[in-house]
């Protein structure tokens, strides 16, 4: 991805609240907990704040597109260009705005824009562009997140118009030359020491001008249409979890690459289990007696019951540890995290309510209780 010009003017890490020097997972985190307040079906009206914080973690997210724009962003709009700025009259400046993708492209060892100075259509603003990216949602069940999934998610693109065939103009009509910039889809733009080249606003930097406008698409050669595109989803994927799909999501301009589709994973609660990263988490009522004495008892499992064994004397809330039942993530497997809970009669009949009292005298549970009670004054 070539170098944009609102890196220069952006602060990506100051959109997301974190440092330069961050880490990756610390990265994710701040887009995560951003994402989540500012998500539109969460917070109505909060659409350009969210992609302005996706467009921030699109380009820090990625190490390649980090390292990029840390490069850019120390260079500075004007870097590299030197004293070799001279004009034809060796006191003024004189570079186009795009020149600027053309420099940084070169020093990230990327060719520039091919074009031909004064031919039609080939200006230098309507050189290869890449696509813009595409953001999906995806509802899973517990069981899907865990195992990975093959599905599909609807999304939302341009493509050609069907009627014009991606021209813009009525079928039978074509485009015609820009006669403002005369096809170089630029104007030059004198500010004394600077001669700027920006976009031509007749025919938007194409070099070239819809006269009949395409009925369907309005003259932009576009429509939006809905298609189905595969995913795959791997196992262990945690909810809030962005999944790239990489050359997915809008098409790219004049030959430029597409943009990827980043897919938005929830997750969906489970009746019986939790999660804590790659482990299980499972709350298991057990008796007085099987507290109290013992006891090995069968739970379940997404892969199956597994024998658990309660220790004697075991107190409610204590966690129990059955490992390799978790969750799989590549090559770690999580654990079964087994939590114990008492359960305590809410009524007793008379000869239970008689054992108990007498189980009570025996164990001197007053005095026990009392002593204690004293000597954590």
């Amino acid at each position: 991805m070539p170098p944009q010009r609102e890196w220069f003017d952006t602060d990506y890490y100051k959109v997301l609240g974190v440092s330069p020097e961050a880490t990756e997972k610390e990265i994710t985190r701040a887009y995560r907990k951003l994402a989540k307040r500012y998500h539109p079906d969460a917070n109505p009206g909060s659409e350009d704040k969210f992609k302005e914080i996706s467009a921030a973690y699109d380009v820090l997210g990625d190490p390649e597109r980090r390292k990029e724009y840390d490069e850019v962003r120390r260079l500075g709009p004007l870097g590299g260009f030197g004293s070799g700025m001279g004009g034809a009259n060796g006191g003024g400046f004189n570079f186009r705005i795009d020149d600027l993708g053309d420099l940084f492209g070169g020093i990230f060892n990327r060719g520039g824009r091919a074009r031909t100075a004064g031919a039609p259509g080939t200006g230098p603003f309507d050189g290869p562009r890449r696509g813009q990216d595409v953001e999906a949602e995806l509802h899973l069940s517990f069981t899907e997140a865990v195992e990975g999934v093959i599905t599909s998610v609807n999304v939302v693109t341009g493509a050609p118009c069907h009627t014009c065939a991606g021209s813009g103009s009525t079928p039978g009509s074509m485009p015609i030359t820009c006669p403002r910039c005369g096809g170089t889809g630029t104007l030059n733009d004198n500010q004394g020491l600077f001669s700027l080249a920006k976009p031509c606003p007749d025919c938007r930097g194409r070099g070239m001008k819809v006269t009949d406008p395409c009925p369907t698409c309005g003259g932009s050669g576009v429509e939006r249409r809905q298609r189905q595109v595969k995913v795959r989803i791997p196992a262990g994927v945690e909810d809030g979890q962005r999944i790239r799909v990489k050359g997915k999501g809008e098409a790219g301009a004049n030959g430029g690459p597409s943009g990827d589709l980043y897919v938005v994973v929830h997750v969906a609660h489970h009746p019986l289990f939790g999660r804590s990263g790659a482990n299980l988490t499972l709350r298991v009522p057990i008796t007085f007696p099987e507290a109290a004495l013992g006891a090995d008892i069968k739970v379940p499992s997404l892969s199956g019951p597994v024998t658990v064994r309660i220790p004697p004397g075991t107190a409610s809330g204590k966690r129990l540890r059955v490992r390799g039942r978790g969750v799989a993530t590549g090559a770690k497997t999580g654990d079964l995290i087994v939590t114990v809970e008492v359960e305590v009669p809410s009524s007793l009949e008379d000869d239970q309510r008689q054992a108990v009292e007498a189980l009570g005298r025996t164990l001197g549970a007053e005095e026990t209780v009392r002593a204690h009670l004293w000597t954590t004054q």
